[in-house]
């Protein structure tokens, strides 16, 4: 009895070979060992699964906050380039936390607290604030800026246990307001609420008369009130931490002033200005004086301020380092974080942060939780990482810090910050907060895009559970595009791996989402053409994937309405280009394509008009040679669809136009179009009319031929239609004719060891060319099927779970058939078959 074969190419075989298929196979997790039965059930089922190139991402020409591409307004977003010079830092550095600070008192008590280079003691007044100027700067707290003085100090203080003990009970106590009372000040806008501006300005007036009494009891020879508290162990302290100032900080803080910022500064007077710096860093370092436990840190940072000037990029991340330990806050912290991203800003800088620690202190920054209060620094500190992790040596540097769990850290700490109520001034903070965290988590997502690049960033991305948050990130940023683009490419990078595509694919929503943002940007090229390739790679492997898009409400209707906005010639020349617009296709149609192997999916679509109608405009308008990945993936979603051949199947329906867009595809110069239009005849030869065309139009003769190939895939393909030709008596003469036999008994040779399925397949092709009782070359097939059909015989693969598929293959796919063909044969010694 002759039969037919319904070929629909299958998910694994036709893209890959046996051994490739266990190892994908074996990258899933299952809860059971799957049976024979059900490898090749699934073999036999599933359809051919596509793949594409990921989208290409031009290198960024210029290294800046916001790319060229950016939807943000130029007027309106913090500025990449900036001059920076001494003047802009604030010498004293003294003021709250929060960024606000008092004005000066016009009563200023003066301290005998020092000793002159000769030991004579000398007065050292409280500093000043300088004179009035035009153009004063403001701070970020609204108040007056107090700019560091350019020319170089005279003397540095030394410091003496007396004094010491003597600055520290002043500073306590002017820390210390009365009564409880505290000024407040708001994080965003930066201004003072007074609590009680009396009270508070009486007890700095108070605290002023302390210092001031403290100063004279010092020049009577008695001793203050401030050291009545002291024990001798103090007194010891404060004397060896006075001689190691003396001994060890000072002569560094005079060297470093001795250098004179200036034009005409030699690599060598940098390389000793570095060197300096370093070792008055180690020395802050060595006795705990970092941050701000030093009394003199002012001194230490207005000595540093100036050398700003000497316009050094290796001499100003020196600085850097070291004026970020001493924990400066304000306006010096944007200042710093600024002049660190002006420096990275150059890509021949990048050895300089390969060989300093400045990156540590960088993150260190990033982990602070009050984010507000350093925005701006924030911002800088990101977009100095996001460029640098560009430099594949610095990426792989940040991946062994953790960089990636501090950056969606950081990002949970911007969605936290946020208000949720509905107060009118809360909804103004919120909104400006937004814009904030906007333009922090553009910095954010680029850099997380870069170093997703690194192949061992995968654990990490996998560990922190990192598609969760950019998930979150992209739903409450929906509408700003720069960080839409950015989570997009990171996703387009990170799916094609197996184990992040089936994480992604199981992150809720994930589906929901990119389909939404399909709908809001489908104008948007470089955004849709990476949502769309992410969604092919998960729906190429995960059927829950496929079913989400399918379910999702409007989600296919989507899918269509992209395809016909493409699809459309563009109303003017320069929206979107044709290899932008084909690009876009191609990787819709790949999605359909996936999304078809899914047997709800695929009868569904196969029923569609519209999606019907738009995949075969593909194929009547398009040529191979000049569009061949379109044209390709076209007729390869159509074969996929062509598997279900039901009532509602209008691709069934229409068949015999479809044949006649196949037969283009054959006679054309691509092997993969010729490939392509073989699987879907092998489908559609099920119909005796199709049959009947493929013979009135001698494409028999051409898919003999195809026998030749060395590729397998392409052997199976022929064998599909073969099969289905062969079952009319009337056709086996003719393929007989072309010699037939013999091609398929060379192809069972070739790859029957290797690829059962394929072996099962040449054999029911020989088992209905021989029904009319005539087969040629049988003593030759015979010594094939004796070889091929003794278990002991053959050699099986040395790993567990390629040799279950191929031993499931040859019992459940081959043996049967191979039986039955040698009984047809007349083979007497059935016996050993098992």
């Amino acid at each position: 009895m002759f039969q037919t074969l319904d070929t629909g190419l299958h998910l694994y075989h036709s893209s890959m070979s046996l051994m490739e298929l266990q190892h994908e196979k074996s990258e899933r997790v299952y809860t059971r060992r799957q049976t024979s039965a059900e490898i090749v059930s699934e073999a036999r089922r599933s359809l051919r699964s596509l793949t594409t190139q990921r989208p290409f991402t031009p290198q960024e020409q210029h290294r800046q906050l916001f790319g060229e591409s950016s939807s943000r307004a130029r007027d309106g977003r913090p500025p990449s380039a900036f001059s920076l010079h001494a003047r802009n830092f604030e010498a004293p550095d003294s003021r709250p936390g929060s960024g606000s600070r008092l004005s000066p008192l016009e009563h200023i008590p003066r301290l005998s607290a020092f000793r002159d280079e000769d030991g004579r003691e000398e007065e050292a007044a409280l500093p000043k604030p300088p004179a009035e100027r035009e153009n004063t700067r403001r701070g970020s707290g609204g108040c007056r800026a107090r700019h560091l003085r350019t020319s170089s100090i005279n003397k540095l203080p030394l410091m003496t246990s007396q004094s010491k003990s003597l600055d520290r009970s002043v500073e306590e106590r002017i820390d210390q307001p009365e009564d409880g009372e505290r000024l407040h000040c708001d994080d965003v806008t930066g201004h003072i609420t007074k609590a009680s501006s009396e009270a508070v300005l009486h007890t700095i007036n108070k605290n002023s008369r302390i210092a001031q009494s403290a100063q004279n009891d010092v020049s009577s020879g008695s001793k203050p009130d401030a050291y009545h508290g002291l024990n001798d162990t103090d007194a010891d302290d404060n004397m060896d931490e006075s001689h190691y100032w003396n001994s060890k900080v000072l002569p560094l803080l005079h060297e470093i002033e001795s250098f004179a910022p200036g034009d005409g500064v030699s690599e060598e007077m940098v390389g000793r200005m570095c060197h300096a710096c370093t070792e008055l860093h180690n020395a802050l370092a060595e006795r705990g004086m970092l941050g701000r436990q030093c009394k003199k840190r002012s001194t230490i940072l207005r000595s540093l301020f100036r050398l700003v000037d000497v316009g050094s990029d290796r001499l100003n991340l020196t600085l850097a380092k070291l004026i970020l330990a001493l924990n400066v806050s304000g306006n010096n912290l944007v200042n710093i974080c600024k002049l660190i991203f002006k420096i990275s800003r150059n890509a021949s800088n990048d050895t300089l942060f390969l060989t300093s620690s400045v990156l540590d202190s960088l993150l260190s920054l990033l982990k602070s939780e009050d984010v507000w209060s350093k925005s701006e620094a924030v911002l800088y500190c990101v977009g100095s990482l996001k460029l640098l992790s560009g430099n594949s040596a610095l990426a792989s540097l940040l991946l062994g810090k953790d960089f990636i769990g501090i950056l969606l850290l950081l990002s949970k700490r911007l969605r936290h910050c946020i208000p949720q109520t509905s107060s009118n001034v809360t909804n103004h903070r919120a909104e400006g907060q937004n814009v904030i965290a906007g333009h922090i988590l553009v910095q954010v997502t680029a850099a997380l895009r870069n170093i997703a690049d690194q192949s061992e960033s995968r654990p990490s991305f996998l560990s922190s559970k990192a598609f969760v948050t950019l998930c979150w990130i992209v739903e409450n940023h929906r509408h700003d595009t720069d960080i839409c683009i950015n989570v997009a490419r990171i996703f387009s990078k990170l799916s094609t791996y197996t184990e992040c595509c089936y994480a992604l694919a199981e992150t809720p929503r994930c589906c929901s989402l990119f389909l939404d943002l399909l709908g809001k940007h489908s104008r948007k090229q470089d955004l849709v053409v990476r949502l769309l390739f992410t969604l092919g790679n998960l729906t190429a492997k995960s059927i829950k994937a496929r079913e989400r898009v399918y379910e999702e409400e409007g989600g296919i209707d989507a899918l269509l309405d992209l395809f016909q906005i493409y699809q459309r010639k563009p109303s003017a020349p320069e929206q979107h280009p044709a290899p932008e617009r084909e690009d876009v296709l191609i990787k819709l149609i790949r999605l359909l394509a996936n999304l078809a192997i899914h047997p709800t999916v695929g009868t569904a679509l196969a029923a569609n008009p519209l999606c019907v109608q738009l995949l075969l405009q593909v194929l009547e308008s398009r040529c191979v040679q000049e569009c061949e990945e379109l044209v390709i993936n076209a007729a390869a979603t159509i074969n996929n669809l062509s598997f279900y051949q039901g009532e509602s199947s209008l691709v069934r329906s229409q068949y015999k136009h479809i044949s006649q867009l196949l037969l283009k595809l054959l006679l054309g110069s691509s092997m993969e179009g010729v490939l392509e239009a073989t699987r879907v005849f092998g489908n559609l030869s099920q119909i005796k009319d199709v049959r009947r065309f493929i013979v009135q139009h001698k494409v028999h003769q051409f898919v003999v031929t195809l026998l030749d190939s060395k590729n397998p895939d392409v052997c199976f393909s022929a064998c599909g239609v073969l099969i289905n030709l062969s079952a009319d008596s009337e056709n086996t003469a003719l393929l007989r004719v072309e010699g037939t036999t013999q091609k398929l008994i060379d192809c069972l040779r070739d790859f029957g060891s290797q690829d059962w399925h394929l072996a099962a397949v040449v054999c029911q092709t020989l088992w209905n060319c021989s029904l009319d009782g005539e087969m040629q070359h049988s003593e030759e097939l015979l010594k094939i099927l004796r070889l091929y059909t003794d278990r002991e015989l053959l050699q099986w693969p040395s790993n567990d779970g390629v040799r279950q598929v191929q031993e499931a293959c040859w019992e459940l796919l081959f043996l049967p058939v191979a039986e039955r063909l040698r009984q047809r044969l007349h083979v007497e010694d059935i016996t050993g078959i098992s």
